[in-house]
């Protein structure tokens, strides 16, 4: 069973956006900081279980996981794609230089978005994103004049013109990542995130933990390690008796096989 990727939430839980089942958890004060949760859990993941952490592609995350040190360490280390959402803290439509140290038109934002500026005009273009260079460690964007056969009044000025840009992820590992922040690809994959939040419905609702009297970490550890355990023990059951797709079912009754088949 191969896990192409994963998803982590606040509440400190490391869920496979696929099949909806915990690989990990945490358990902490609500005065911890989410992003330093993270690393922690998936080097958790590797330890108790490195065949299923060497199969991980992508691990998406809220903003509450954004650093530089879990972008870099999270691909470096972990060889897993971050796709974690940016925090905010550029002014509004603000955009910078990709290389200060150079007379150059290429700009980019907090997002990622890389676009470049007509010399003559000033007008500002978004680059097509021509994919993730790995021997490289950078993503290349290729002029708008060849990606979508536009005219630039100041092609000849331009020494980009009819070119390709490479953008080396340690300009910013927090705003360039190895899925491109400004690709489809980056909100096909975060859109998976959701998986996390319905494992967490499942707790709270199913398992009672919305409205729970526990007091202590060490009991709720506990008693969320239990509510987990049931969860996969479950949909073990539920593979074992052949209804895969009812394994993330708590409630449904199994069918008998003669009927299921």
């Amino acid at each position: 069973m191969r896990l192409p990727e994963v998803t982590c939430d606040g509440d400190g839980s490391f869920v496979d956006t696929k099949y909806e089942m915990p690989l990990g958890y945490r358990v902490t004060r609500a005065s911890v900081s989410d992003t330093t949760q993270l690393l922690p859990l998936v080097e958790d993941l590797e330890e108790r279980h490195p065949q299923i952490h060497g199969d991980i592609d992508t691990a998406a995350g809220d903003k509450g996981y954004d650093s530089q040190d879990n972008c870099r360490r999270l691909y470096d280390e972990h060889g897993i794609k971050p796709v974690i959402d940016i925090r905010r803290m550029w002014r509004d439509k603000e955009t910078k230089l990709l290389d200060p140290g150079r007379s150059d038109n290429i700009v980019y934002d907090e997002e990622g978005t890389i676009y470049c500026l007509c010399p003559a005009t000033g007008e500002q273009r978004r680059m097509a994103y021509g994919g993730f260079e790995k021997d490289r460690m950078a993503l290349k964007y290729v002029c708008p004049i060849k990606a979508y056969g536009l005219t630039c009044k100041g092609s000849e000025q331009c020494v980009h013109a009819i070119k390709s840009e490479r953008v080396c992820l340690e300009i910013d590992r927090r705003i360039f990542t190895p899925v491109s922040r400004s690709s489809y690809a980056w909100e096909r994959e975060y859109k998976k995130r959701t998986a996390v939040e319905r494992v967490n419905s499942r707790l709270d609702v199913s398992f009672g933990f919305e409205r729970h009297f526990i007091r202590g970490q060490k009991k709720m550890e506990l008693r969320v390690g239990l509510a987990l355990c049931v969860m996969l023990s479950m949909a073990v059951g539920r593979i074992k008796e052949q209804q895969k797709e009812l394994m993330r079912s708590l409630v449904k009754s199994p069918a008998p096989l003669d009927k299921a088949a």
